[in-house]
C-alpha cells in the first residue's frame, strides 16, 4: 500500500516538472533590468575593490619610517655600566653591536670606562670592564629593536644606533628597605642613514 502511493506521488511531481513556461512581454523586461542590476552591482563592487586597493597601497608608502625606539623599564643593571656601554654600540649597526656586546660577554672584548679601575689590554683603551649582565639585557633591547625596524620597512644595512639614553629608574621598596637595588631605564633609537 505504501509503495503504491509513493509511485503517485512520483508521478505527480514528474507531470508538474514537464509543464512549459511561458513569460509575458513584462516579464521579460523584468528579468533584463534584473540581469542590468546584476552587472551594475558588478561594476560597483569591482570599483570598490580598485578603491581599496588604491587606499592599501596609500597606506603601505605612510608606514615607511625612518626611525625606530625601543624602551626598557626597570631594568636590573647599573647606570654606569649602561652609559659606557651606550657610548660604546652608538653609531654602530644593530648587527655589529649585539656581535660585539656578545664578546664582552666571552670576555673576548673590554668595554671602556673612566674611573679607577683595572687597564685592560688593546688599543686606545686604559680601563675597562665586562658588565656581563648589562650586556645580555643590551642584547634582548636590540634584536627588539631590529624587529621594530623590520616592522616599520627599514633598511637593517642602512640602520645606525643613533642615541642611548639611560636614566635612573624608581627605587625598588622592600619590607624593610635595606637592600639597594640597581634599576635603569633605558632608552635606544635607530635610524636609517641615508646617503
Amino acid at each position: 500500500m505504501a509503495d503504491e502511493q509513493l509511485r503517485q506521488i512520483e508521478k505527480t511531481k514528474t507531470k508538474k516538472s514537464e509543464k512549459i513556461i511561458v513569460q509575458t512581454p513584462k516579464e521579460a523586461t523584468k528579468e533584463k533590468d534584473k540581469i542590468e542590476n546584476k552587472k551594475d552591482v558588478e561594476e560597483i563592487k569591482e570599483n570598490e575593490i580598485k578603491n581599496v586597493e588604491k587606499k592599501e597601497k596609500t597606506i603601505v608608502k605612510a608606514l615607511k619610517k625612518t626611525e625606530s625606539t625601543v624602551y626598557g623599564k626597570n631594568i636590573p643593571i647599573s647606570l654606569k655600566h649602561s652609559v659606557y656601554i651606550g657610548k660604546f654600540i652608538k653609531g654602530k649597526k644593530i648587527d655589529n653591536a649585539i656581535i660585539d656586546l656578545q664578546e664582552v660577554i666571552k670576555k673576548r672584548r673590554a668595554i671602556p670606562m673612566s674611573g679607577e679601575m683595572a687597564h685592560k689590554r688593546g688599543a686606545g683603551m686604559a680601563t675597562g670592564k665586562y658588565p656581563f649582565k648589562a650586556s645580555k639585557n643590551f642584547i634582548k633591547l636590540l634584536k627588539s629593536l631590529s624587529a621594530n625596524s623590520i616592522n616599520h620597512g627599514m633598511d637593517l644595512e642602512k640602520t645606525r644606533i643613533y642615541t642611548v639614553i639611560p636614566n635612573k629608574s624608581s627605587k625598588q621598596m622592600h619590607r624593610f628597605g635595606r637592600t639597594i637595588f640597581k634599576k635603569t631605564d633605558i632608552k635606544i633609537i635607530a635610524k636609517e642613514v641615508i646617503k
